[in-house]
């Protein structure tokens, strides 16, 4: 399993994902799960991956190879970004062409999905979210954000924080602490992680960083945000019953039934 989370904003991207693959009592691996494609004054491209790590491989690997080929549709040459989530969506099913049903008669299910985020040219940031069966849906000013893998843990956080005129500091502020809550709670995401951030027609990467447990700014907000959930949980005050409705009081569909 994994957890990727990608906003588009009014002054750009933040895309953040993990890199867990497997994870267990003694069985842990380390895949990326950010492809970058950067033409620095033309295109940046962002893709991430959740799913059967041999499926989502097997995509991405092709989508560099047709890039790779000058004269055939690719991600270096597709005029928009929505052309670009078709190409992806084209070769998630080409994949399952080749391989969904030999994966079938093994029990192993076909599941892919990816986040694609980015900006060509005179356009405006884009972000995409692709499916299984190679359609996509695309991010809009009343739903900013996408996730992929186990979103549940890390959703909270982005929808009480995260609107499109978020600031980029804000947005991957609030990103890692969905990340942090995610960690906490699955055993399935871990570190490290990649960050990256976009800033809105520069058509070049602003940031790209890993961030690990000996990141400092990881750490802080690893303590810091639980040690204040405490805080402002400890704030509230505890019920106070005798306020509440008594028994006899309670409509009879939920009313006490005795013996």
């Amino acid at each position: 399993m994994t957890y990727c989370v990608a906003m588009c904003l009014d002054e750009g991207l933040v895309c953040l994902s993990d890199s867990r693959t497997n994870a267990g009592v003694d069985h842990i691996n380390t895949f990326r799960k950010m492809t970058v494609f950067e033409r620095a004054g033309d295109r940046v491209l962002v893709l991430m991956s959740a799913g059967n790590l041999a499926i989502t491989q097997a995509v991405i690997s092709l989508l560099r190879e047709h890039a790779a080929v000058q004269d055939r549709d690719s991600l270096w040459n597709a005029p928009t970004l929505f052309e670009c989530a078709r190409l992806v969506g084209e070769t998630i099913r080409g994949v399952h062409r080749q391989d969904a049903e030999a994966l079938k008669q093994f029990g192993v299910e076909f599941n892919a999905s990816f986040i694609l985020a980015g900006q060509i040219g005179d356009e405006s940031p884009r972000l995409f979210n692709i499916y299984s069966a190679g359609n996509f849906i695309e991010a809009s000013i009343d739903t900013p954000y996408f996730q992929i893998g186990e979103s549940k843990y890390g959703k909270p956080i982005i929808d009480r924080i995260v609107t499109s005129k978020t600031s980029l500091d804000e947005a991957a502020k609030c990103a890692l602490i969905s990340m942090d809550s995610t960690i906490r709670s699955n055993l399935s995401v871990g570190l490290p992680l990649d960050l990256l951030i976009y800033r809105r027609d520069e058509l070049r990467v602003a940031r790209h960083v890993s961030v690990d447990w000996d990141n400092p700014y990881f750490d802080m907000i690893h303590k810091e945000w639980g040690a204040s959930l405490r805080q402002v949980f400890n704030a509230l005050p505890d019920p106070d019953w005798s306020r509440w409705p008594g028994e006899d009081q309670l409509p009879p569909c939920i009313g006490v039934v005795s013996s």
